[in-house]
């Protein structure tokens, strides 16, 4: 799931000079490698076979990626994308999470509270006009107002005129921005899960690493009117799957990379972000941990978010350790030496370039000493004090021009977040005084007792004792308490006694001035001066790589084949073989553990089936989900994980060993019906129309 204990650092790294290595790039739809495609593989996808696959191609907003299955609104993701809708819609007495789920009939699908998902139907440069409204008299505050506004306007407009979502987006650090025009849905539910114990077999010891032998897939359908969608674009379900050597293209939305960043902002990551985050990951954890160990109940609650914190431990361990390699980074140091001798050796460029690397180290200095503020000055460590504070914003952001808005709030922003803010997702008083309490003696330990947070939150009182009231004090576990004061505006803001709510009414001025701090001295001087380093990357080098993930839509390329490692060579697939193998050689305990059913139909199988399978295709954090397609288009499998050293793509991309994982389409197909008794939904996929 993107995360691991440690990563091992490959030896090949690419300068941005050079060409790419196999595999290389996460590009957006509208400049896709054709040329490297048709020099290395013969293949160039045309524009009917990429309008398909980006049409069928979907964002579920809550952090991954899926596709259009079926001609009638099926989505295919990956288990753990979906486990919060899983989590959400189990109860004590029907734990989905653990049995699995499958709907018996369309009209027995559960809808998912507060989900969203995206297909991307449109992309327009609107460059000029972002980077337009800048002016070169501007500081660099005026700078950042100047484009904030132009984007707000960009959004609004777009989203006014058609009825879309719209998103400005940035990429190559600024120095371009695209606007991403959605479809969006709203009413999604759930089809099928499996049980937790398949869908993440082997757990944390095994995730990241592979062999793997987990069917992480989950169903859903999209609604619209109360109508299943018919979506524009659906994915054939391939029938002869991916096989060694085959030529593979992965579409989903990678979160993020730092593959341009400067050498400062780098270390920066390395000696001061990462360690601070994995000092808070890590105790959250252990305080989850601590919680869950009280009953079954308790583990079956705080289940998700042990879950998410894991991964983030595993990912942000190996990102580190991938930053602390001195040959990577003596590697990227070149490479931006060598940029930096090229404007240097240009006086036009240099003249109009500057010195940006620079303005991004100072800005990034400022930055670390107030790292502790930014973490902790907010409405962090419970749900309910997140709404507080989004409540408190949202009824007071909308009474100001669109242009001048925190960006959250603006027009076009507000159907997402309404959605979010009004889901009936379950809230658990008990997982919120447990987290609350530690977030607020973590704050008190990081910021000390007299600072102005603590004394405003805890006012000399302990921890626990505040957050106990806290949660008593509040209504706001009601969605329609939520409503009544948003509706009620700052007055009903201003009136209100509501325990959370009169904290966030303290905590948002201080929570303010550490954000404006940080986009007026941090935000506006690194983007202005990154925008320069790309102009000046472009001019010494050409448009040759793609940019940084952004939580966009990507296209990436690859081919199926294993590596090596450890003295041997690492094969491209497992098989139903290996699964009951896995199981037996740990005598079937957890997590190795199968679930009963499992061992009932094992007979059933055919245990040679492909079950997972790995690929050079780039990918990151956000890829979770992303479908896996043929030269024809066709469903061959689906990205759920990566292994150990694929955590350094972060930073940079080497395919010596680093894999994309994935299950193949064959062992879904083979599970539905054999162990799940599935067959209506195996017919859905299979459908050729």
């Amino acid at each position: 799931m993107f995360e691991r204990r440690a990563v091992i650092v490959g030896t090949l790294l690419v300068s941005a000079a050079g060409s790419l290595a196999a595999g290389e790039g996460m590009w957006t739809f509208d400049n896709p490698p054709a040329k490297l495609l048709q020099e290395r593989f013969g293949f160039t996808p045309g524009a009917d076979w990429l309008e398909r696959l980006r049409l069928a191609s979907v964002r579920f907003n809550d952090g991954g990626s899926g596709a259009f299955v079926s001609e009638s609104g099926l989505m295919l993701t990956n288990h753990h994308v979906g486990l919060a809708c899983i989590q959400n819609v189990s109860t004590k007495d029907n734990d989905y999470v653990k049995d699995g789920f499958l709907a018996p009939s369309r009209d027995k699908e559960i809808a998912c509270p507060g989900y969203e998902v995206n297909v991307l139907v449109k992309m327009e440069d609107v460059s000029a006009r972002v980077l337009g409204a800048v002016k070169p008299t501007m500081s660099d505050k005026e700078a950042g107002d100047a484009r904030k506004a132009a984007v707000a306007n960009l959004e609004n407009e777009c989203a006014s005129k058609s009825g879309l979502r719209c998103d400005v987006v940035k990429l190559y650090q600024g120095g371009e921005y695209q606007l991403y025009q959605y479809r969006k849905y709203t009413d999604v539910r759930l089809v099928f899960a499996p049980e937790q114990a398949i869908a993440f077999f082997g757990g944390d010891p095994d995730n990241f690493t592979f062999p793997r032998h987990d069917l992480d897939i989950a169903f859903f359908r999209a609604y619209e009117n109360g109508q299943p969608v018919k979506p524009v674009s659906w994915l054939k379900w391939g029938t002869v799957g991916a096989n060694d050597g085959d030529l593979v293209f992965v579409s989903g939305h990678p979160g993020s990379t730092s593959r341009l960043d400067t050498m400062a902002e780098l270390s920066s990551e390395r000696d001061v972000m990462l360690p601070a985050s994995l000092k808070w990951l890590n105790r959250r954890l252990a305080v989850l941990k601590k919680y869950s160990a009280q009953s079954p109940e308790h583990e079956r609650r705080a289940k998700t978010q042990i879950f998410g914190l894991e991964n983030s431990v595993k990912a942000m361990n190996g990102r580190l350790v991938a930053l602390q390699d001195p040959r990577a980074m003596g590697r990227r140091a070149a490479e931006e030496k060598d940029l930096r001798a090229k404007v240097a050796a240009d006086p036009a460029l240099h003249k109009s370039v500057g010195d940006p690397w620079g303005a991004i180290a100072a800005a990034v200095k400022k930055a670390d000493g107030k790292d502790v503020e930014k973490r902790y000055v907010s409405f962090s460590g419970s749900r309910l004090l997140t709404m507080a504070g989004q409540i408190i914003r949202l009824t007071a952001e909308t009474r100001k021009p669109n242009e001048v808005r925190l960006e959250e709030y603006i027009d076009s922003s507000l159907p997402s977040l309404k959605n979010r803010l009004y889901s009936k997702a379950p809230i658990y008083d008990d997982v919120e005084e447990t987290t609350l309490t530690d977030q607020l003696l973590m704050a008190e330990a990081e910021l000390g007792p007299k600072h102005p947070f603590v004394q405003a939150v805890l006012g000399g009182k302990p921890a626990a004792e505040v957050a106990r009231a806290l949660v008593a004090g509040t209504r706001l576990k009601d969605v329609e308490a939520r409503k009544a004061i948003v509706e009620g505006g700052p007055a009903a803001v201003e009136a209100s006694t509501d325990a959370m709510i009169v904290l966030a009414r303290r905590i948002d001025p201080l929570s303010r001035a550490i954000r404006k701090w940080s986009e007026d001295e941090v935000y506006a001087p690194t983007t202005r001066a990154a925008e320069r380093i790309a102009h000046a990357r472009w001019k010494a080098y050409g448009k040759t790589v793609s940019p940084d993930a952004t939580f966009t839509l990507r296209l990436a390329y690859g081919t199926v084949q294993g590596y090596p490692a450890e003295g041997t060579e690492v094969p491209p697939r497992t098989t139903f073989h290996g699964l009951y193998d896995r199981a037996a050689a740990h005598g079937g305990k957890a997590p190795w553990s199968l679930p009963e059913r499992w061992k009932a139909r094992k007979a059933s199988l055919d245990l040679s089936t492909p079950l997972n399978f790995v690929s050079t295709n780039d990918i990151i954090g956000g890829n979770s989900g992303s479908p896996v397609v043929n030269r024809s288009g066709e469903f061959v499998g689906i990205i759920f994980d990566g292994n150990i050293q694929s955590l350094a793509w972060d930073y940079f991309y080497t395919d010596d060993q680093g894999r994309a994982v994935s299950v193949d389409a064959r062992g879904i197909v083979e599970a539905l019906r054999k162990v799940f008794d599935a067959e209506a939904l195996v017919q859905e996929l299979l459908t050729r129309s």
